[in-house]
């Protein structure tokens, strides 16, 4: 009898916790948003005025030919190929990628036979940076259409860094913003380079409540390579990205990789020590939003198995393309992050 009646306790309660998760009368919609730093994707043809893209030609230091060009290409394209899920089969909607030397190699990448099937359609923006890399923006029109385009430089840093791209569009009928970044890096220490990083996270925080200030229902998703972890202080202080999703008001943000570097999860390692850098932060109202508005549902770090090192100490670390000069022939230094947003939706009579 005691049996029987668990039972019925449990089943009730499963039961009431399915009901109240998706709204009756209506079926879940998912969207993914992903973030890759492609890990220098510069082609072959010495057409930097600066000279700064000399070792990856075919006489430069890694004597980067088209084979090896190739080679990466299609081994990137692979790695996107597998960010689907059961609710998201053909893809994300939406894939910030960085490290990028110009726009010809995002149409070699989207042209590839292993995702050319999903019209990926490209936003670039030549950037100032040193080192001649860019941010840009992959998306699916069948999801995302792109209404507005801005750029903007960081000029508080003496370096010349990568500009954050702010992308305005209607993600399945919804106005969504997305800013892709690649922060200034630790070179010279974490500690001293750290006011650079900050400075990038004001930058953000200030595209976000311009936008805010015409749109206020706005959602607003931060992605990138911030070469800083959910709780150093550019992400934490200066953006205010949160880590419980129940602190992060409407305009504001909400980090939801803290717990997962909690449990030693990272997207790129450095002296046996894991660190995520690759993240995707939604505003408040993203994270805690309506049923049947875009609301966060789940974080995923892809650490497929198939783009990891399997030698000596660099074990289980990201399968990067060059290590110590010699060519490995693998994917990028980083692993891919995604984040999957949901929302209820009438069903079709």
């Amino acid at each position: 009898m005691k049996r029987t009646l668990l039972f019925v306790v449990v089943f009730l309660t499963v039961t009431l916790l399915a009901t109240a998760a998706k709204p009756a009368g209506k079926k879940m919609q998912a969207a993914g948003i992903a973030f890759y730093n492609l890990e220098n994707l510069f082609d072959t043809i010495p057409n930097n005025p600066e000279n700064r893209d000399l070792e990856f030609t075919p006489d430069g230091k890694n004597q980067w030919d088209g084979r090896k060009y190739w080679s990466k290409i299609h081994n990137m394209a692979q790695a996107i190929s597998r960010f689907t899920t059961r609710t998201t089969p053909n893809g994300p909607a939406i894939i910030g990628v960085s490290e990028i030397e110009n726009r010809s190699v995002l149409e070699d990448l989207v042209a590839d036979p292993q995702i050319s099937k999903w019209n990926l359609q490209i936003v670039h923006h030549d950037s100032p940076d040193a080192r001649g890399v860019d941010v840009g923006l992959l998306y699916n029109p069948k999801y995302f259409k792109v209404e507005n385009v801005t750029n903007h430089r960081l000029t508080a840093i003496p370096r010349r860094t990568r500009d954050q791209m702010c992308v305005v569009g209607s993600l399945m009928g919804q106005r969504i913003a997305v800013i892709v970044n690649h922060w200034p890096s630790r070179l010279g220490g974490q500690e001293q380079s750290s006011p650079n990083r900050e400075a990038a996270a004001e930058l953000c925080k200030t595209i976000a409540d311009s936008l805010w200030r015409i749109d206020p229902d706005m959602g607003v998703i931060i992605m990138g390579d911030l070469n800083d972890d959910p709780q150093d202080k550019s992400c934490a202080k200066v953006l205010g990205a949160k880590r419980d999703i129940k602190d992060a008001d409407d305009h504001g943000f909400y980090n939801p990789w803290w717990e997962m570097l909690d449990k030693g999860i990272g997207t790129l390692a450095y002296k046996s020590q894991w660190n995520l850098f690759d993240q995707i932060i939604v505003s408040g109202n993203i994270a805690n939003g309506a049923d049947t508005k875009w609301h966060y549902y789940k974080a995923m770090v892809h650490n497929f198995d198939f783009l990891k090192d399997t030698q000596g100490s660099r074990q289980g670390y990201p399968l990067r393309t060059f290590s110590a000069g010699s060519f490995l022939n693998g994917y990028s230094d980083h692993f891919p992050t995604e984040i999957l947003l949901v929302r209820a939706v009438e069903p079709k009579q």
